[in-house]
């Protein structure tokens, strides 16, 4: 947990921003969003749940399930009297819904004629509960809040730099364990298994937390396709693995891809790896307080299409505090359009990813603004990786593939 005041201030940048869009009432149910102004911190998000910040009142009042009512104790900052649960009965049942509990705690405690801000477009607040506290609340208007808090979210504070540095120390060790485990004839599931030990174990001085996406692993000719993750199907000589991984420090994520070839790698795979490269350089000199994000995007563009390369999909976006299945913020990206201005204590995953149709490459770099220029969160080389097809994997951890 962060101190009572940086939740207060967190807090207050919310309800500032709720009284420049008109809510009274703001009901979070993202997970990340309840962590991020409450301090909750439970896999209990399976189950409907929700933070309600309301505008003129001093603490947030949390929601949730009777059985995680003690967790919410146990890990928020607010009095106990703001924690109120509600019966099993509710849970996947076809009679009774959660939100008819919330939407009446709402009438309750004078709420119910208000502006409510929900986040639709978000999820774990499905069309059933947007409908069923309509219903419910017949005299609230109802405002789309989506984002409101992952904008607030966006610039971080010291500590939190500090807690996405150790998950960048857990990212770079689990990318080391996965290389290492990759080799001929050696399971695509035991290289998994080798990042999965380090992104939990963490180092001796602090452990690891579960990442928000599974370490994705595509591997020969479905390098061309992102997000495929593991098989048990064995490494053949002359493979290109893609590792895309992130190291989790207190649900902070630093997310970490780079490419493996198993033996020799191509002409052409050794061509693409220096152009990514020289492109990732060139964007990170652009990154400064002040600069917009769309000119990031426009270098990389200057940089890559010299050798005729094009990139369809965004090349990054903020990074944080997340909870599965996503470790971005969903606020800002790197793109072309987007003009969010650089701000010191900003945290992005630049992933400039390229798929073709029969391979693929990626090399990425989280980082985050200075008042000079980029800081990378990592410490790793952005060369392609070479790996002897015939090198044994690191026990050193007690993973035996």
């Amino acid at each position: 947990m962060f101190d009572i005041e940086e939740y207060q201030k967190r807090l207050e940048a919310t309800k500032k921003s709720m009284a420049n869009k008109g809510i009274d009432v703001l009901f979070i149910t993202d997970p990340a969003n309840i962590n991020y102004l409450s301090g909750y911190d439970a896999w209990s998000f399976y189950v409907h749940q929700a933070l309600i910040v309301i505008i003129d009142e001093a603490q947030p009042i949390w929601i949730g399930r009777l059985m995680d009512a003690s967790g919410a104790k146990a890990t928020t900052w607010m009095y106990d009297e703001n924690i109120i649960s509600y019966s099993d009965y509710y849970v996947h049942s076809t009679e009774f819904h959660p939100m008819e509990f919330m939407a009446e705690i709402l009438n309750e405690i004078g709420q119910g004629r208000r502006s409510i801000g929900v986040e639709m477009d978000q999820y774990y607040f499905s069309a059933k509960a947007f409908l069923t506290l309509q219903k419910k609340l017949p005299f609230a208007s109802f405002i789309d809040a989506t984002s409101l808090v992952n904008w607030i979210r966006i610039i971080k504070s010291d500590q939190e730099i500090e807690f996405m540095k150790r998950a960048g120390i857990i990212a770079e060790n689990a990318m080391h364990a996965g290389v290492n485990a990759i080799h001929t004839a050696s399971r695509e599931c035991d290289a998994a298994a080798a990042i999965y030990y380090e992104l939990i174990h963490g180092t001796e001085e602090f452990g690891g937390d579960y990442p928000s996406i599974v370490p994705m692993l595509p591997t020969g000719e479905k390098t061309n396709a992102p997000h495929l993750t593991w098989s048990d199907s064995n490494f053949k000589d002359g493979n290109a693995v893609i590792i895309e991984l992130a190291g989790c420090y207190r649900r902070y994520h630093v997310p970490l891809a780079r490419t493996v070839s198993i033996g020799q790698p191509s002409q052409r795979l050794d061509r693409l790896s220096e152009i990514v490269k020289e492109g990732i350089e060139e964007v990170m000199e652009v990154v400064k307080p002040g600069a917009y994000l769309e000119d990031l995007e426009a270098k990389w563009r200057e940089s890559t299409s010299k050798y005729g390369i094009e990139k369809e999909s965004r090349l990054g976006y903020s990074i944080g505090l997340n909870y599965p299945p996503d470790w971005g913020e969903h606020s800002a990206s790197i793109r072309k359009g987007d003009h969010t201005v650089l701000e010191e204590n900003m945290t992005f995953h630049f992933i400039p990813g390229l798929w073709f149709d029969h391979d693929g490459i990626e090399t990425s770099e989280s980082f985050y603004v200075t008042k000079t220029g980029a800081k990378s969160f990592t410490n790793l080389s952005r060369e392609l990786i070479v790996q002897s097809p015939y090198q044994l994997p690191d026990q050193s951890k007690g993973i035996i593939s």
